[in-house]
């Protein structure tokens, strides 16, 4: 399957100044797929060594005892039977397995930068901390991060245009056009675009369930894949966290989210959870999902803005679950939902809220909403060449009061209402419609300082 996430690799491959790659993500989102799939086997083709480490034990003990770079690399030359030199990609695999691969990445930057090195891992960042804060370790036994000796990239579950690529390249490129040429599709392809973003809703964007829909267009095949990923999920917070208390919350804390946004406010309430305790029982817990990159979490802005965006109250938030797939199935709600021609009655709005989060954050965007008096509220701002753009999310049509009590506070460009309505821009209201499925476009636009009507 075809990964936006590729041009990303051919640019840094194609940088003369490049350091080592770090490649993060959660797991099961396509990372060796991308790395060694689509980009190794093309691009360095027989000219690549592979090193799992999880599997290689002895190559994993061996970089476990040194991070001296030359050494590693006759020990792998050796080991492999083949030179390494700069026409040779180097992959390290699962180096959550052997964080001291992190610290050789500084002497491979410094003392042998020509050859290429990526490295990846899904609970890399857990471990360093667990490594870090362990009770008495010693200052200089402490893990150091080779800070500006690295080039770094995220990968995030496929986004809805990469869905969509793969399952319909015909109808993804009248979608792409169509947002390039600032036009309305015609109402039987709106229509049809539609359809998909539904279909996206339940199956999400973990690989392995879109590979399953897309080979045999088959629904179920793809929601009983995630409910095997969700569960591995589930077991990865005791394999990486430090006690039982913490792997408990963490647990409940993940199955909750649905529960969390399925309520007035959306904000996080611990007492939704567990009776009587406190948003702080659940900060370590926060930051392991949101620093395995399970769970994104939206900050609160209110009533006047100042740029750069910094939350007005960091204990106001809300969660979203990283994949939209894991969001439906966690819901509990009947996979024929999504597809029958009833979907809009049932499916509520925040399916809609968590998808569109989590299109922003796999361009990079962080996110914030905004609460005004009222029960006033904007679902994400953006801010985008120092320029805020207010964006809402409507299952239907909506009203625009909120955004009239946020212009009171606020100056803005113009809105951005993402809905299932086609594209449109009312220069009176200072207000551009777009259609979910042209969401992964715009996000990209706002991220590149691009955006334009």
């Amino acid at each position: 399957m075809e990964r936006i996430a590729l041009q990303k690799l051919i640019d840094w491959n194609n940088n003369k100044r490049k350091k080592p790659l770090i490649v993060w993500g959660a797991r099961q989102v396509g990372k060796t797929y991308l790395v060694e799939e689509l980009f190794a086997k093309k691009y360095y083709k027989n000219n690549y060594i592979y090193i799992d480490c999880k599997k290689e034990d002895e190559i994993r003990d061996f970089c476990s005892k040194t991070a001296n770079a030359e050494k590693i690399i006759e020990y792998i030359s050796l080991r492999k039977g083949k030179q390494i030199n700069e026409k040779t990609l180097l992959i390290f695999d699962e180096m959550q397995e052997c964080p001291n691969i992190i610290s050789s990445l500084k002497y491979f930057c410094q003392d042998y930068r020509e050859i290429p090195v990526i490295a990846t891992g899904s609970m890399v960042r857990i471990k360093l901390q667990r490594e870090t804060h362990k009770r008495g370790s010693k200052g200089n036994d402490k893990f150091l991060f080779p800070v500006g000796k690295i080039n770094q990239i995220t990968i995030y579950p496929m986004t809805f245009d990469e869905f969509l690529m793969n399952s319909n390249k015909m109808l993804y490129d009248a979608v792409k056009k169509a947002y390039e040429n600032k036009q309305p599709l015609d109402h039987q392809i709106h229509e049809l675009a539609m359809e998909q973003i539904y279909k996206y809703l339940l199956v999400g964007g973990m690989p392995e369930a879109v590979e399953a829909y897309i080979d045999g267009d088959n629904l179920l095949e793809a929601r009983e894949i995630l409910k095997v990923l969700y569960d591995n999920y589930l077991s990865d917070m005791e394999l990486y966290q430090a006690s039982q208390e913490a792997v408990l919350r963490s647990r409940v804390l993940f199955q909750n989210i649905y529960r969390e946004l399925n309520k007035e406010s959306k904000n996080f309430s611990p007492g939704l959870i567990e009776e009587k305790s406190k948003t702080r029982d659940y900060a370590t817990s926060i930051q392991w999902l949101t620093m395995a990159h399970v769970v994104n979490q939206s900050f609160q802005l209110k009533e006047h803005i100042t740029t750069p965006l910094m939350p007005d109250n960091e204990s106001s938030f809300r969660l979203f679950l990283g994949d939209i797939g894991m969001f439906s199935y966690q819901s509990g709600i009947n996979a024929a939902s999504f597809v029958s021609s009833e979907r809009d009655n049932t499916l509520s709005g925040i399916f809609f809220e968590n998808f569109v989060a989590n299109e922003l954050i796999a361009k990079e965007h962080k996110l914030f909403y905004w609460r005004g008096k009222s029960s006033a509220e904007i679902e994400f701002i953006i801010e985008s060449n120092n320029t805020l753009y207010p964006l809402d999310v409507k299952k239907g049509r909506g009203t625009l009061n909120s955004l009239a009590k946020f212009s009171n506070h606020n100056k803005f460009e113009y809105a951005i209402k993402v809905s299932k309505n086609n594209y449109g821009y009312n220069p009176g209201q200072k207000l551009l419609t777009i259609p979910f499925y042209f969401i992964p476009f715009a996000a990209k636009d706002l991220a590149d300082g691009t955006m334009r009507i």
